[in-house]
């Protein structure tokens, strides 16, 4: 009977040890992290690797093969059935522009639980620059990291030279780019842009209606974000029209687009390497009538808001759909436009992103680059088209060859999900598991994780 219940007790401290394991993070740096019998999606063409096992040590992937060699005491992972594909990339992110990094935690956390492995920072503040090195040097976990400086817009440009001097110290603060806000003059934009140039960083985000879509291009934006600009470039007489007519992202004015010229808009963004950032996760569910906030309040990822910011959403939308201006068929005609600009700019062979300005009108992070993904689809992408967005993409716009993709030497970014995403995009939300720069995020690990994040 003593024998039975030592034997009992030492399954139950067994039982609980791997529980506790499981829970934990493990570093590919400390111990080898192998995936057995795994599906793979490569990225590096539209196809699937079965049964593969894929060996992780110090945060590269070493090997991706039928049969591997590996340490005895290397962490395994038995995934047969499961698919497993790289980390996923938001490439219009919010981090709070504040001067508490504990805020900023909390949203990397959201990202990072659901495989987003790379964010770029869409509103700057020196905070982040620190946030940045801490990342890098592991000290916090979360998302690879690019940053914009602080907002350039109408209020915070004073003065063309004003605009000069901030590009300056922006760059020399050590920003990855620059974020371009509504408001700016023709005369302020200029001076931006050149200064930029001049000094050799990067300019991103929204065209303001006084430079328009056409200068911008020009001008050599490095992504446009939102479509903004777009629609309001190809209705006719617009150069008659203010701010107010057209309405956020041209929306009032959807109706009078002439969509003839669309392929000549296409091929100027192409001709002139510029991205773009679709963000039509923000539009469908902002903008169109069919998504309310009571639908909002149906979703699980609301619990993670704050019920102020959620509030405040609803009274956004709300007034939206008050505005005497605004109206079902128009909505749904805008939403339409969208689409086919989104799918011109693939067909003209124009490099998307994957983004969708979380935290943001009913967009939680994390969870929305997922809801960006499947619209993007319905916009008529194919499933594999839009993981490149947030994949192999990122990685050629970012100029890292060794990221969003799946082969030997490259970064262990991974994210391991339960069913094929190339034929049901909406399997990148069913995820088992996420290795951020070689460290293995668990299913348990992140349910813990996420039960800590509920507000």
């Amino acid at each position: 009977m003593k024998r039975l219940l030592a034997s009992s007790i030492f399954i139950l401290l067994v039982v609980q040890y791997i529980t506790v394991l499981a829970q934990d993070i493990v570093n590919s740096r400390q111990r080898e992290i192998v995936i057995t019998h795994v599906n793979v999606i490569p990225m590096d063409k539209e196809q699937v690797l079965q049964d593969q096992t894929v060996v992780v040590k110090d945060g590269k992937i070493i090997s991706v093969s039928k049969q591997a060699k590996y340490s005895k005491g290397a962490l395994i992972i038995n995934a047969p059935g499961k698919y497993l594909i790289p980390g996923l990339a938001e490439m219009h992110a919010h981090v709070p522009p504040i001067d508490d990094i504990e805020p900023m935690k909390e949203v990397l956390a959201l990202f990072a639980a659901n495989g987003i492995t790379t964010i770029r920072g869409m509103l700057g503040h020196p905070k982040h620059l620190e946030l940045r090195s801490k990342i890098q040097q592991g000290e916090i976990l979360g998302p690879h990291l690019y940053t914009t400086g602080p907002s350039f817009n109408g209020m915070s440009v004073t003065s063309p030279e004003a605009g000069a001097e901030m590009v300056r110290k922006q760059k020399a603060a050590g920003y990855d780019y620059l974020k371009l806000h509504p408001g700016l003059t023709r005369a302020k934009f200029d001076a931006i842009a050149a200064t930029a140039k001049e000094v050799g960083i990067p300019f991103v985000g929204h065209v303001s209606f006084g430079v328009g879509v056409w200068h911008a291009i020009d001008a050599g934006y490095s992504s446009i974000d939102h479509l903004d600009g777009f629609i309001e470039g190809i209705v006719p007489g617009i150069e008659t029209m203010n701010e107010q007519q057209t309405g956020l992202f041209g929306m009032y004015v959807a109706s009078q687009a002439d969509t003839a010229r669309i392929p000549a808009l296409t091929k100027a963004l192409h001709d002139k390497h510029i991205w773009v950032v679709p963000t039509q996760s923000l539009a469908e569910r902002w903008f169109a009538p069919n998504f309310t906030p009571d639908v909002f309040l149906t979703e699980p990822e609301t619990k993670y808001m704050k019920a102020e910011t959620v509030n405040q959403w609803a009274e956004t939308k709300k007034n939206l759909l008050n505005n005497p201006q605004y109206n079902t068929a128009m909505a749904e005609n805008f939403i339409r436009l969208r689409r086919k600009l989104i799918a011109s700019c693939l067909q003209a062979g124009v490099g998307l992103l994957l983004g969708c300005d979380a935290p943001q009108v009913f967009n939680v992070p994390g969870f929305s680059t997922h809801n960006e993904l499947q619209f993007m689809v319905r916009s008529g992408l194919t499933p594999y088209q839009a993981l490149q967005a947030g994949t192999v993409n990122v990685a050629r716009y970012l100029n890292k060859p060794d990221a969003g993709i799946i082969k030997a030497g490259a970064i262990a970014d991974l994210v391991l999900i339960d069913g094929n995403p190339l034929n049901d995009i909406s399997q990148t939300k069913k995820i088992e598991g996420v290795m951020l720069d070689g460290k293995w995020l668990s299913k348990e690990y992140i349910a813990d994780s996420l039960q800590k994040l509920v507000k």
